[in-house]
């Protein structure tokens, strides 16, 4: 059994982690113009074959609405996305990455897996399997990867 005091830290070192991991990302992407808010948006774009509802959008990136839109502003202007009516509701808007953005999404994933790389640079594969089986553990214990009304995270 786990000293409290680990059991304790348990949630900072991974929220410390969380971070790091983001401001190095950050760091490496800020070249590109990019920051945290573009390239997950890009991101979430991509791994969804280029485009997705805008409410949708919100609730993968775990924005607010009107944060979410000044991101798809910025986005807009740099010509890496677009927005379109949703051919089924008037109200609802679908947003399309553009070719522009298809080696900007190349270059983001590139500089990622040397990221990655490098912090798995001392972790084998079984430890990192473990690691992974107990992260899907935690998230289980803690809903499911759902808040408490039932949505997806």
């Amino acid at each position: 059994m786990a000293p409290p005091r680990a059991k304790e830290q348990f949630g900072f070192d991974l929220a410390r982690l969380a971070r790091l991991w983001r401001a190095r990302l950050d760091e490496r992407l800020a070249p590109l113009g990019l920051t945290q808010a573009k390239w997950t948006i890009l991101l979430h774009l991509s791994k969804a074959d280029g485009h997705l509802p805008q409410r949708e959008l919100v609730e993968r990136v775990g924005v607010e609405g009107p944060t979410l839109v000044r991101v798809l502003d910025g986005l807009e202007r740099l010509g890496l996305l677009e927005r379109r009516d949703c051919p089924t509701d008037r109200r609802s808007k679908i947003i399309h990455l553009t070719s522009a953005a298809t080696p900007l999404i190349g270059e983001i994933a590139t500089i990622a897996a040397i990221l990655r790389a490098e912090a798995l640079s001392e972790i084998d594969d079984a430890e990192l399997e473990l690691c992974q089986s107990l992260i899907a553990r935690m998230t289980r214990n803690l809903g499911g990867g759902r808040t408490s009304d039932g949505e997806s995270l």
